[in-house]
């Protein structure tokens, strides 16, 4: 956008001072790439914030333990979007979270913490027009959209918010019958 700004404004001052070549540059040039910065700062969907830092032991957990699907969605909704409504608005809809984008839940925040020594993720939505109920009915298909080796626990903080968390199972054992 900057760049486009910049040739444009030459482009201008080079159609005032009668210079023919920079002129047609500046408008052949200048004009697309500032509509075009115009256009992708109109789509643009800012990264989510993390809500709580992640410590060096928490960084070094996520090393050894956390899946390619966790490390995927960090890397996703951490950094800016083109194109989307919302972070994580397809999934949303697949799991049956977001039948209208009015009553979509929101990624407000995420964190990172260690339940019982596993990495999880934790995803902190707003979610006022999706009860926790609904969530928790899809609890095992977020299970399974989610894995393998993720496990997924829902938790309600306050009334309409909801974090689930990404539990990683890479490293457990399972008790022998």
């Amino acid at each position: 956008m900057t760049v486009g700004g910049v040739i444009t404004i030459i482009g201008f001052a080079a159609y005032f001072s009668g210079n023919a070549t920079l002129n047609l540059a500046g408008f052949f040039y200048g004009i697309p790439l500032l509509l075009g910065g115009f256009a992708l700062k109109a789509a643009e969907l800012k990264p989510t914030p993390y809500t709580e830092q992640p410590t060096e032991a928490l960084v070094a957990l996520r090393d050894r333990q956390a899946t390619a699907t966790q490390n995927q969605i960090r890397k996703d909704v951490t950094r800016y979007r083109y194109g989307q409504e919302a972070h994580l608005d397809s999934t949303l809809s697949h799991l049956g979270l977001s039948p209208t984008d009015e009553e979509r839940p929101l990624l407000k925040g995420i964190r990172e913490i260690s339940t019982d020594g596993a990495y999880t993720l934790v995803l902190e939505f707003d979610s006022p027009m999706i009860p926790f109920e609904i969530w928790q009915q899809k609890q095992e298909k977020m299970t399974n959209f989610f894995g393998p080796n993720v496990e997924v626990q829902l938790h309600q903080p306050k009334d309409e918010q909801v974090d689930v968390l990404l539990v990683s199972t890479v490293g457990k054992t399972v008790a022998a019958a």
